[in-house]
Parts: structure tokens; C-alpha cells; sequence
């Protein structure tokens, strides 16, 4: 086959895929709107949110209207934006430290995040000042490793790593020491439902204060695809094509931070969706990120939607999404990674 012809096929393949995966993110939304205790047929939920858009001055009184519109819209939304940061996030840490298993928990952005929340959730903090409390201490966690990993001037991948495992480790025993303080008959069942991770709480107004950094740092990371393609490459090789990998990696861990300091804010921590949904979109439309970060926001969109609509649907008490993420998550990518490395040593 000539280069052209198969450059054609791959073209091809690489528009079906991305068919295929905005056609998964309708359909997750819609089952995400449709399903629940009470279930509202498809042609219904498409004319409440017609009129829902064409109107939004009208006031909402029809039962199926407030349960689409004021309950299960911003729901799906939140952990649909949720899901693409997280997966677009995974992809830009992992072409940053060019390793398949590294998250935003080994740059301890995650547990420096969690730290915050639980912090203002013993305080008797919500809404924005759980979102500043979150962000602060998962931008305070970045700056612990960045000055930890910094030796003479420089910063190596692999002291990044290590700091990063470090800082980790200690946010996490200072949650432990936060929850063993906090009151067993206030705070406590709080904190402990809220580290497992849940939409149940989106409003409108939840949305609001998480989707500016959701969407920003998302774009953004998107955005320098083409660079996180060179920073992919090995050092001297990145400096002699142009990049500053020193500031531009910070620049993507920054972004990281606003977008997991975002989503733990509003739904507790989630795990998985930045390891396995990256993983996965590579066997769909390879390791290229111009292809990569986008297939990942779509695939991680749908994913976590449709994860969050089983977890309010498959029994009675609403699941933690943080539990079935793990539950479906560490399988897969037990496979994933097994597939991988038979693959790397044929």
C-alpha cells in the first residue's frame, strides 16, 4: 500500500472514530437524562430541552421538566466536563513524564486537593469557599514538589515523581488526621461520603463555580496538544526543536491543578478516569496528541457520564462514583496494560 493511500485509511479510520465517540457522548447524555426512578422517555427530554433553551425566562412547574431541567441537566453536565478534564489531564501528565501510569495523585495535586475540602467540610465550609480551599492546597501541594524536585537550578522527571509521591503521602495522612478530629455525628459523614466522590449534589449553581476552571484548563491543555507532543520527546531533543520543557511542563501542571482543585471541589475524588480513559482512547486513535487529548475529552465525557448514571440507577442507594470508577476502572486497565506490554514484546 502506498504512503498516501494509507495515510487516506488512517484519516478514515481516525473521522469513524471520532463519529463513534461523539455519538457515545449523546448517548450517555440522553440515558443520563432518561433513566432514574422516574423515567422519562427520550422524544420527552428532547422537547423539555428545547423548550427549556427557547424559553428559560418560563417558569418550570411540570414534574418531568424539573427533574430534567433543574436536577439531572447540570448533573450530567458537571460530571461530563468532570470527565473530559480528568481524561485531557491524564493524557498531558502522561506524554509530560512520557509514562502510561502517571496521574494527578502522583504529582499530589489530588491529595492536596482533597485536603483542602475535607479541611472546609470540618469547617463547616460549602461552595465557593470549599472550590478556594481545594484549589489553594492542590496548587499548594504543585509548589511543595516543585521546590523539592528544583537541584541546582533544574528540575528532573524523575525527583518531580518522587516529590510528588512524597507530598502525596503527606496530604493524605494529614485528611486521615482531619477525619479522626472531625465530629462522628457532624462532620465526619461528610467528609468520609465526600472523599468517595459523587454528582449527587449538582445544581445549577454548583456548576457554575466549577465549570469556568473545568472548561478553561481543559481548552487550555488542548490547546498545547502540539507541544505536549514535543515535550513527549526526549530533552535535548525538545530544546533543539524550540521548547522550554522546564516552564512549559509547570505550565501544564498549573492547568492540571485549576482542573482537579475544580472538579474535587464539586464531587470529592475521583480516581481512574485519568489513567484508563487515556489509555484506552490510544488503542482508538493512537498516540498522537493532536488526536489523543480530544478522543480523550469525548471518550472521558462519556465515560464518567454514563458511570455516574449507573451509580444513581443500579439500586436503591446511590453508588459513590468513586467507587464504581475503581471497580471499573482497575480492571481495565489491568487488561489495557497487559495488552500493552504483550503487544511492546512481541
Amino acid at each position: 500500500m502506498t504512503a498516501p493511500a494509507a495515510s487516506r485509511r488512517d484519516h478514515g479510520r481516525v473521522r469513524i472514530a471520532f463519529t463513534g465517540l461523539v455519538g457515545l457522548v449523546v448517548v450517555s447524555a440522553l440515558f443520563g437524562l432518561c433513566a432514574g426512578r422516574f423515567h422519562v422517555p427520550p422524544a420527552r427530554a428532547f422537547e423539555i430541552l428545547w423548550w427549556g433553551l427557547t424559553q428559560p425566562a418560563a417558569t418550570v412547574d411540570a414534574l418531568d421538566e424539573r427533574i430534567v431541567l433543574l436536577v439531572r441537566l447540570p448533573r450530567i453536565i458537571l460530571a461530563m466536563a468532570a470527565g473530559a478534564g480528568l481524561a485531557v489531564a491524564g493524557a498531558a501528565l502522561q506524554s509530560v513524564f512520557r509514562n502510561p501510569l502517571v496521574s494527578a495523585q502522583v504529582l499530589g495535586i489530588s491529595p492536596g486537593a482533597a485536603f483542602g475540602g475535607t479541611l472546609a467540610i470540618a469547617l463547616g465550609w460549602w461552595g465557593l469557599a470549599l472550590l478556594s480551599m481545594s484549589f489553594a492546597f492542590g496548587l499548594a501541594a504543585l509548589a511543595v514538589v516543585g521546590l523539592l524536585a528544583r537541584i541546582d537550578g533544574r528540575t528532573e522527571i524523575v525527583t518531580v515523581i518522587l516529590a510528588g509521591l512524597v507530598v502525596g503521602a503527606l496530604f493524605g495522612a494529614l485528611v486521615s488526621v482531619i477525619q479522626l478530629m472531625a465530629d462522628p455525628n457532624g462532620s465526619l459523614p461528610a467528609i468520609v461520603y465526600w472523599l468517595m466522590g459523587s454528582f449527587g449534589t449538582a445544581t445549577w449553581e454548583r456548576l457554575g463555580l466549577a465549570a469556568p476552571g473545568l472548561a478553561l484548563a481543559t481548552l487550555m491543555l488542548i490547546a498545547m496538544r502540539f507541544r505536549l507532543n514535543i515535550l513527549s520527546l526526549d530533552e535535548a531533543e525538545a530544546r533543539s526543536l524550540g521548547a522550554k520543557p522546564d516552564r512549559e511542563r509547570w505550565i501544564v501542571f498549573l492547568l492540571v491543578t485549576v482542573l482537579v482543585g475544580s472538579q474535587v471541589a464539586v464531587s470529592g475524588v475521583v480516581g481512574w478516569v485519568g489513567l484508563v480513559i487515556p489509555h484506552t482512547a490510544r488503542f482508538i486513535v493512537g498516540s498522537d496528541n493532536r488526536r489523543l487529548l480530544p478522543a480523550c475529552a469525548l471518550f472521558g465525557a462519556a465515560f464518567l457520564g454514563l458511570a455516574d448514571t449507573l451509580a444513581r440507577t443500579v439500586t436503591t442507594t446511590e453508588i459513590p462514583i468513586g467507587i464504581l470508577t475503581a471497580l471499573v476502572g482497575a480492571p481495565a486497565f489491568a487488561t489495557l496494560l497487559r495488552q500493552h506490554y504483550k503487544e511492546r514484546h512481541k
